[in-house]
């Protein structure tokens, strides 16, 4: 079984470890009411997804 001789240093991990570090969250404009949501996703906003509506929009109740 293949054991490597010596242990690798600190250094050498760390520059090996450096590409792994988080990406930021990218955000594209909807297409009906431009506002940002997630790529591949139902606008949060409008309900809609590729020019079709997916999600009906949620009705405002209003509090007295």
């Amino acid at each position: 079984m293949a054991v490597p001789k010596r242990r690798q240093s600190h250094a050498r991990k760390n520059k090996r470890r450096s590409q792994y570090k988080i990406k930021p969250v990218k955000f594209v404009e909807c297409s009906k009411c431009h506002s940002p949501r997630l790529p591949h996703r139902v606008c949060p906003n409008c309900g809609y997804y590729k020019d079709k509506l997916v999600l009906p929009p949620k009705k405002e109740e209003k509090k007295t």
